[in-house]
């Protein structure tokens, strides 16, 4: 079964480039060239997007082969398919990875258990709800990234498939 997703890579040094493209090809089987563009919310960096089809579990893959880099700010977003739930991973140099499930609407969906854990967490004293809940919701990435997004619009999306 395959699915739908784009990658955003926010920010990355200019050395980096050509690494990302590699990895990103090794994941989708087949060779990646991406349109880079300055970005100016962090000058010296340079963004791109990708849109890619492949099997459900890609943005998984691309997003651990992304992860190594600590200059590199990026998102990799999967649609949801017949067989597995939507995705969303962020990732910025001072706040890591953050990873979501998502529902057919783009919603951020909490698995019960993430939820009780938060609960407990708030209950016991060690930090406030609406900090755990924030951290579930993404917000600490959504803040940091959002300067990279805006800067980033009007740029060119192009399309890979996965080679099978």
């Amino acid at each position: 079964m395959t699915t739908r997703g784009v990658l955003y890579v926010h920010s990355a040094p200019r050395a980096l480039c050509p690494h990302v493209e590699w990895a990103v090809a090794g994941v989708l089987g087949a060779r990646v060239n991406l349109d880079w563009i300055r970005q100016p919310a962090a000058p010296g960096t340079w963004r791109s997007e990708l849109s890619w089809q492949a099997e459900a579990g890609a943005a998984s893959k691309l997003a651990s082969a992304l992860r190594g880099w600590q200059m590199l700010r990026f998102e990799v977003t999967a649609e949801p398919s017949a067989t597995a739930e939507g995705e969303r991973y962020s990732c910025t140099p001072e706040l890591g990875i953050f990873h979501a499930v998502t529902g057919i609407h783009g919603d951020i969906l909490i698995p019960e258990d993430r939820l009780r854990a938060a609960l407990v967490r708030a209950q016991s004293g060690e930090t406030e709800l609406e900090s755990e809940l924030t951290k579930l919701l993404g917000k600490p990435w959504d803040d940091e990234l959002e300067p990279f997004r805006y800067a980033g619009e009007g740029a060119p999306v192009r399309w890979l498939h996965q080679v099978v």
